[in-house]
């Protein structure tokens, strides 16, 4: 039985597929460094990644730089960008490496390259925009690589953060079938590309704005299922995220909707938890998973430009914190309250 087994394990490792994670390029000859084009960011190593941009008819008042979800691209901000930039604020979103408009589309960007990315877009959005508060929103996948960032020891060069439903659903949190399904799938069949059963869709949303949906199935920029080695690295990723929110040094705002399918409460609260009391949590009784682009959208836009033009400020939604998240409250404080003065004082 021994002998049987040591030749089974050998044939498992034998018939292993490696991860394929993209790796940094070299620059081409008489590159001249990163740099922001009309529909293109030129990131460290010379590769193209897709950019849109929504910018304020006035010299901005704040320029967030806008990171998307797994299998989404920069268009994820279609809805919030334009009400901000009615405000002053210019966006900057880009599609991460593996998706939309960007190279090698479908293989998995690897942590190491996006963060990268990050930081370069950071520092030239920075260089561009001198004296002008500049703030990295990451929504899902793009909240994990954003944590990851900013809990490194070379954090972006931002004045505050804003999480957005971030992906921190990692190995700690999900279930052993899970865990064993798809590392057997990553290490066998890395280059399958997996999609979710019909069944499946019908059931768990990432938003309730059905409009959007159809929208989104229709655009031929989104990605639909993702190959085992992609869900492996992004697993990975999210265990990261879970692990280091507590290690941000910058503002942060974390906002989670009560009806998210895609990333549990469990995870979701433990990561809040390791928030600092200065930060801002809000939890919305209405919200999904896409809170941008939720029919109650909206009041999302209006909490993030809040926090986006003064973190100190109360959320106008006067949404809850997060329940177990040490975060400032959001409701305003009445003058009474402030000065001590109210009935019976």
């Amino acid at each position: 039985m021994r002998r049987l087994a040591a030749i089974a394990a050998a044939l498992m490792l034998g018939a292993c597929t490696p991860l394929m994670v993209q790796q940094a390029g070299a620059p081409p000859t008489g590159f001249l460094g990163p740099r922001l084009e009309a529909d293109a960011f030129v990131s460290f190593d010379g590769a193209r990644l897709g950019l849109t941009r929504w910018e304020a008819q006035s010299p901005p008042r704040a320029v967030v730089v806008a990171l998307h979800g797994m299998n989404d691209y920069a268009n994820a901000f279609h809805l919030a960008a334009p009400y901000w930039a009615e405000h002053g604020v210019t966006t900057f979103a880009i599609d991460q490496r593996g998706f939309g408009r960007s190279p090698h589309r479908g293989v998995w960007g690897g942590d190491d390259l996006m963060v990268q990315d990050l930081r370069t877009l950071t520092s030239a959005v920075r260089a561009l925009f001198p004296g002008v508060p500049v703030v990295v929103a990451g929504e899902s996948m793009g909240g994990a690589v954003a944590i990851e960032a900013f809990a490194s020891d070379q954090p972006p060069a931002a004045d505050r953060l804003i999480l957005m439903a971030p992906a921190v659903w990692g190995w700690s949190n999900q279930p052993l079938p899970y865990r064993t399904m798809l590392w057997m799938a990553a290490h066998f069949t890395a280059g399958k590309v997996y999609e979710p059963p019909r069944w499946l869709t019908r059931r768990v949303k990432p938003t309730d704005n059905i409009e959007e949906l159809i929208a989104m199935g229709r655009d031929p920029l989104m990605t639909w299922g993702a190959r085992s080695d992609a869900l492996y690295g992004l697993v990975s990723l999210m265990e990261s995220a879970w692990r280091s929110t507590g290690e941000i040094e910058v503002p942060v705002l974390y906002i989670y909707g009560a009806n998210d399918q895609i990333i549990p409460k469990e995870p979701s609260f433990e990561a809040a938890e390791r928030l600092k009391p200065t930060d801002r949590s809000a939890f919305y009784a209405k919200g999904w998973h896409l809170m941008t682009r939720d029919r109650q959208g909206p009041v999302v836009w209006d909490d993030l430009l809040s926090f986006i033009l003064d973190p100190a400020a109360p959320l106008p939604s006067g949404a809850p914190r997060i329940p177990g998240s040490p975060t400032l409250p959001n409701a305003p404080i009445s003058a009474e309250a402030a000065t001590g003065r109210g009935p019976g004082a």
